[in-house]
């Protein structure tokens, strides 16, 4: 009987219904694509976060740079003096520690002793500026004599000038990131794809091998094979890596023993990369590393978030405070006009409730027949707000906006050694990345609790109107 009334009235009243229903759906559908959109955001920023640490980081551990590592870290460059008129090529290599102040390698395996802490992988961030270039000598030009004196004056020296010569020469400057081969799994490396090539063996320890990135390997039309010179060190290009997103973390990847040597820097790192055990208990390992591990500085995906600006930060600002308190007002607005729409119905039906509580039914009983009308109603609403809301989250992710993140330039923090912006700081790095909706299953559930709490407010509304409804009230109607 209840549900053969229930439909015989929704099919009476689909106006009605449907008008409460689309006011439901409109609700639930923003819910849906705000969500979305703040889903998608964080996964572009997850994605931006990454291009600094790589894929499987959790935090890294540095040592900021003193204020006197300025001067120690200033290029330097002596060339032969040539007096015998040699004009041949010259050629200076100046490698340099990038960033920070270099921590001990044995400081890594302390940082993999604690508790919480999965894998510490070291690595060593260099930057190699290169001269090349040659010096010409002038060529001596007598003046033309202007009194038949043979061009000699007193004490019989020529007079003229030296004209010509100079100095000519390329200054490039390129990154060198050292990365321990034998773990592959974590640290800036993951963060590109190896398109060419292949990537370093766990016996390449202290081999004269290369992985060069793929816009830099362009640049210098570098291919699988080549063979690159880094102070007067020959290397060979063995693979080619594409940054996933945004630029990569260095120009050239060596193994970490080799970097060590070339920099002069033995058993030192510039950065530990660390994966904590469970994601969800990052904040108490970073804690952990910095009582037991002293005068480091520790870094998470949550410090660098901070530092993000540029049209992300923007757009993830609007999505979580706008667009929240956007849709708050939006679904409070229709749960209040889904109940004054139902009530205002019941209203309009009390010559039938009174009807039916004259042929015997009880007030639960016309409260429960109201209650569950508007129960379908919410139900239908959030249906199409679901169907609304893919809708709008699938335009999002076809569309594709593209935002621009900007990492800035902080100190004490960062990626694989400091980027390009003096010793301690971060260089300020910009990445575009393409803005997506993804849906997920809790946002599924949301919309269906909302449709269902929706339906029952609306229910609520009338049913309270139907309960103080007499049999009276519908004999006073009838004409």
């Amino acid at each position: 009987m209840f549900f053969t009334y229930l439909r015989r009235e929704l099919r009476r009243r689909r106006k009605a219904a449907l008008v409460v229903a689309s006011g439901l759906a409109l609700g639930i559908a923003l819910v849906i694509v705000v969500n979305s959109v703040s889903n998608g955001m964080g996964k572009a920023q997850d994605k931006v976060l990454q291009s600094l640490y790589g894929l499987g980081t959790d935090m890294t551990v540095t040592k900021a740079a003193s204020p006197s590592a300025g001067s120690s870290q200033r290029p330097r460059f002596q060339f032969d003096a040539r007096n015998n008129g040699d004009d041949s090529q010259q050629s200076s290599d100046r490698v340099m520690v990038q960033g920070f102040t270099t921590l001990s390698s044995s400081t890594v395996s302390k940082v993999a002793e604690q508790k919480g802490v999965s894998t510490a992988v070291g690595g060593l961030s260099l930057n190699v500026v290169k001269i090349n270039g040659q010096f010409t000598r002038g060529q001596f030009q007598q003046k033309p004599s202007g009194g038949g004196t043979g061009g000699a004056r007193g004490g019989g020296q020529p007079q003229g000038e030296v004209r010509g010569g100079g100095a000519d020469f390329d200054v490039n400057s390129y990154s060198v990131y050292g990365t321990d081969v034998t773990q592959t799994g974590i640290g800036p490396l993951t963060s590109s794809k190896i398109t060419s090539g292949r990537t370093f063996r766990t016996t390449e320890t202290d081999a004269k091998v290369l992985v060069a990135d793929s816009a830099y390997a362009k640049e210098k039309k570098y291919e699988v094979g080549s063979s690159v010179t880094v102070n007067k060190v020959k290397f060979r290009i063995i693979g080619i890596a594409t940054a996933d997103s945004g630029d990569s973390a260095a120009n050239l990847y060596m193994p970490l023993k080799q970097a060590q040597t070339l920099a002069d820097q033995k058993n030192k790192v510039t950065t530990i990369y660390v994966k904590a055990t469970d994601s969800q208990q990052i904040s108490a390992v970073k804690s952990t590393i910095q009582k037991n591990v002293s005068g480091t500085t520790v870094t998470t995906s949550a410090d660098l978030a901070d530092t993000v600006s540029g049209s992300l930060s923007t757009a993830s600002s609007l999505a979580t405070n706008v667009g929240k308190w956007l849709s708050i007002a939006v679904l409070v607005a229709a749960f209040l006009v889904a109940g004054l729409l139902t009530s205002s119905a019941v209203s309009r039906r009390v010559r039938e409730f009174g009807t039916l509580k004259a042929l015997g039914w009880r007030s639960g009983r016309v409260t429960r027949q109201v209650v569950g009308e508007a129960v379908v109603n919410g139900l239908v609403g959030g249906a199409l707000g679901i169907a609304l809301g893919l809708a709008g989250a699938y335009a999002v992710t076809t569309i594709s906006p593209t935002l621009q993140a900007q990492l800035g330039g902080g100190s004490g923090a960062g990626g694989p050694g400091g980027g390009f912006g003096g010793p301690g700081r971060r260089a300020a790095k910009s990445l575009e990345v393409a803005l997506t909706a993804p849906v997920s299953l809790t946002t599924i559930a949301l919309a269906v609790a909302l449709a269902v709490a929706g339906g029952l407010i609306a229910g609520a509304f009338g049913g309270w109107r139907a309960s103080r409804l007499r049999p009276a009230d519908a004999l006073r109607r009838v004409e």
